[in-house]
């Protein structure tokens, strides 16, 4: 494939999903990591690491509902009440040590925290979860969690998660979330508790 046409790929590519890494950009262009990487510096197009953390630095909502810290993975864009997107990279301590496959805990964690992250209410918890693991993961690959706000109302959500790993789906989840808005509670308890 002649270099022009190379480039134009791999910036068509970069762009659809800037979470690819190099060694996808070699297997679907056929091309060396080398030459990946002179196309890049060529292009002016920073490495995934760098492009992660120019996207974490755009402006993108703040989370509300639980402190960042607790949010499993890196929160890359976050639009509340509507969607939001997450990279988790699975680690030793991720994985089972015999087979080097993750734990499906962590997994759902990152899930079901960027579902209760992308809720603009101070507080938001899991009310059910509907999960299924479509493929193993592995020690070493990025997960990439896309969550969409389908439906909501004053006191519950309804969030999709997609988790990824490059082009495949690995995870699904249907979360219903509760958020506190349009609720008053008051000391000693809920407002409409029984008196008697």
């Amino acid at each position: 494939m002649p270099k022009r046409q190379r480039h134009q790929q791999l910036s068509r590519l970069v762009e659809e999903n800037p979470f690819m890494t190099d060694r996808e950009l070699t297997r679907l262009l056929k091309v060396s990591i080398q030459t990946i990487r002179l196309d890049r510096m060529e292009l002016g197009i920073p490495e995934l690491r760098e492009r992660l953390k120019l996207m974490a630095e755009r402006s993108y909502d703040a989370v509300r509902s639980l402190p960042l810290h607790e949010v499993i993975g890196d929160i890359v864009d976050l639009q509340l009440d509507k969607s939001g997107i997450s990279i988790f990279e699975i680690r030793e301590e991720h994985v089972f040590s015999r087979t080097g496959i993750a734990r499906g805990h962590h997994v759902f964690a990152q899930a079901n925290s960027l579902a209760v992250a992308v809720i603009n209410d101070e507080i938001a918890l899991t009310a059910t979860a509907d999960i299924r693991f479509v493929r193993q993961v592995k020690l070493g690959e990025k997960c990439i969690a896309k969550a969409y706000v389908r439906s909501g109302g004053r006191s519950k959500a309804k969030v999709e998660v997609f988790t990824y790993v490059g082009e495949e789906m690995v995870f699904q989840g249907h979360f219903i979330i509760y958020r506190s808005a349009g609720e008053q509670v008051i000391e000693g308890g809920d407002e409409r508790a029984d008196r008697n």
